[in-house]
């Protein structure tokens, strides 16, 4: 089967059109002619994932190996190094970033991983009726994502609608009109104004909000009719 060939069934599940104009979601390595022999999908294209894979492969992420442009490619250096084994194994890379963000992941772990009722979806963003106390959605959310700890900002004692934005995506809370806001990476300043505006956060890590990323793609490539892997990659954070 060919690159090409899965590319057309990626594009048909998250166009790549739709990715933002700053991502740099598409094929970035190999071209679309290259016969392959199995598809790995995994967050992250990783050195453990490169030596692990069959020569002759596809690699299908989430997260983009090459995002700023790149000035030298040294192989003793990341992302070099991987792109350099990479073509020695004549491994082909597509990336699904904020296409499969808008169009799958977000609504995939409301949905089937954290099992809430979704009311609405706006891009990035996944609205849910929780009807819970903070205390409740926070321990739901450590439950069903396998976090033994979280960051949060408490401003109600009981939520009755909530917003997600898997990775990062604070910058996205702006008058959501919604009692607390579910996503990673959130800074100190914006939980400082989250605190003042009476929204509640909740922060449940990029690496944990994002890694569902090969099982929600898995059913799309099903009719490939080529043997498709998720990868299990590690979390780079260890947690102390």
């Amino acid at each position: 089967m060919k690159t090409g060939e899965i590319y057309e069934i990626l594009n048909a599940t998250a166009p790549f059109c739709d990715a933002e104009a700053w991502d740099n979601s598409g094929l970035m390595l190999g071209n679309l002619d290259d016969e392959i022999s199995k598809i790995y999908l995994s967050l992250d294209v990783t050195s453990e994932l490169v030596r692990e894979a069959e020569a002759d492969s596809l690699f299908v992420v989430h997260h983009p190996l090459i995002f700023s442009p790149l000035k030298s490619l040294d192989p003793r250096l990341y992302p070099a190094n991987l792109i350099y084994d990479m073509i020695r194994k004549n491994i082909s890379l597509i990336a699904m970033h904020t296409n499969f963000d808008k169009h799958v992941l977000n609504g995939f772990v409301a949905r089937e991983i954290l099992k809430f009722e979704i009311t609405d979806e706006r891009e990035f963003l996944v609205f849910m009726r929780a009807d819970l106390s903070f205390e409740a959605l926070c321990a739901q959310i450590k439950r069903k994502l396998g976090i033994e700890h979280l960051r949060a900002v408490k401003t109600k004692n009981f939520i009755r609608n909530i917003a997600l934005c898997t990775g990062s995506g604070s910058e996205l809370n702006q008058s959501l009109g919604v009692d607390c806001f579910i996503t990673g990476d959130i800074k100190y300043h914006a939980a400082l104004q989250n605190l003042e505006n009476g929204v509640s956060l909740i922060d449940i890590n990029h690496f944990e909000s994002e890694r569902y990323f090969g099982r929600a793609l898995a059913p799309f490539l099903q009719k490939s009719e080529i043997e498709v892997i998720i990868s299990e990659q590690k979390n780079p954070f260890t947690y102390y």
